[in-house]
C-alpha cells in the first residue's frame, strides 16, 4: 500500500510517499480501507521532533492518527461492527492506503468521509478538555485560540452543555466563531481588560490551545491556576495550571456522541481544504503556520 512515512526529523519536506505491506488488525483493533485522514498538528510536532522527549520515535515512521473509512479486516475480541462499515476514529499511522483503528465509531449516513476524516481528534480532545477543566452549565470558558479544529469542537460541545464560551482569534475570523456560539475577541496585549467587558461576572475556567505563552494571563483572568488548562505549552504547570496531551484511555464514548451530535445538527466540522495524498507535504505546510480555520483533511480515495 502507500503510506506517507519519514526517516528523520525536520520540516514537511522530511514526508515521502513509499510502497509498504498493509498492516493488520491485532485483538481489540479494526483495519479500514481509507477514505481521509485528518491533519493535526501532533502530526508535525512529532515529525519536526517537538515531541521527541516524551514520545520517542523509531525511524521510519508513518504519520497520522485519526481516519475514517470503510472496514476490511476486524481483530479478534471485536464486537459491534463488520467488514463493509464505515466508521471513523484513533489509530497510528493514519495516512495511508489501509490504516488500524484502535477506537471508532460508525460513521453517520449524513457525514461525508472528509468531515469523518477530521473529527475524531477533534472530538476526543474538545470532549476531555471540557470534562478535565470542570467547567458546567451556567459558566464561562475562556478558549485561546479558538477557530482551529479543536477549538471549533470546544465551542460547540460547550454551548450544547450551556456553557458560554468566549473565544479569541483573529477579527476576520469572529463572524465564524460567532456562528459556532461563542463571543469573539482578539488576543494580545490588553486580553484581560477585553475579557472583563464582556464577562463582567468573570471567567470560571480557561483553556489554551494557541500556546502562545500566555499562561499567566489566563489565571490572572480566572483567578485560580487549576482553571486553567492548555494543550499546547509545556511550560503551565511551571505557573500551576495544567497540561494535558493524552487522549482517553476508552474514547469511544466521546467518539459516539460526537456522532450523534452531528447527526442532530448540533455539531459541525468545518473543512478549510481538502488536500490529495500526494499532497501531504503541502497539507502539513499550511498547518504549520498556525493560521487554520477548522480542519485540513487528505483524501485518500
Amino acid at each position: 500500500m502507500k503510506a506517507i512515512q519519514y526517516d528523520e526529523f525536520g520540516g514537511p519536506e522530511v514526508l515521502k510517499a513509499v510502497d509498504i505491506d498493509a498492516p493488520h488488525a491485532g485483538a481489540g483493533q479494526v483495519r479500514i480501507d481509507v477514505r481521509a485522514a485528518g491533519v493535526n498538528p501532533a502530526d508535525w510536532k512529532r515529525f519536526t521532533g517537538l515531541f521527541r522527549d516524551f514520545m520517542p520515535i523509531e525511524f521510519p515512521s508513518g504519520v497520522g492518527f485519526e481516519a475514517a473509512g470503510i472496514v476490511d479486516e476486524v481483530g479478534e475480541e471485536v464486537t459491534g461492527v463488520a467488514a463493509g462499515d464505515a466508521v471513523f476514529g484513533l489509530g497510528s499511522n493514519t495516512l495511508a492506503e489501509h490504516a488500524v483503528l484502535s477506537s471508532w465509531a460508525a460513521k453517520p449516513d449524513c457525514m461525508s468521509f472528509e468531515v469523518a476524516g477530521g473529527l475524531a481528534v477533534v472530538a476526543e480532545t474538545g470532549l476531555r478538555s471540557i470534562d478535565q477543566i470542570g467547567v458546567k452549565k451556567g459558566q464561562t470558558l475562556l478558549v485561546s485560540g479558538a477557530s482551529g479544529g479543536v477549538g471549533s469542537a470546544v465551542i460547540q460541545f460547550a454551548r450544547y452543555r450551556g456553557i458560554t464560551v468566549i473565544g479569541t482569534a483573529r477579527e476576520p475570523k469572529h463572524d465564524y466563531l460567532r456562528g459556532l456560539g461563542a463571543i469573539p475577541t482578539t488576543y494580545g496585549p490588553g486580553l484581560s481588560d477585553r475579557v472583563s467587558e464582556l464577562a463582567p461576572q468573570g471567567v470560571d475556567a480557561a483553556l489554551d490551545l494557541a500556546g502562545s505563552g500566555n499562561i499567566p494571563e489566563l489565571i490572572e483572568i480566572v483567578g485560580e491556576p487549576s482553571r486553567v488548562l492548555s494543550l499546547s505549552d509545556f511550560s503551565a504547570p511551571q505557573h500551576g495550571a495544567q497540561f494535558s496531551t493524552n487522549p482517553l484511555e476508552h474514547p469511544e464514548s466521546a467518539l459516539a456522541e460526537a456522532a450523534r451530535l452531528y447527526s442532530e445538527g448540533v455539531v459541525r466540522l468545518h473543512v478549510e481544504r481538502v488536500f490529495p495524498l500526494a499532497q501531504a507535504r503541502d497539507a502539513y505546510a499550511l498547518s504549520g503556520k498556525g493560521h487554520v480555520t477548522g480542519k485540513l483533511v487528505i483524501s485518500v480515495a
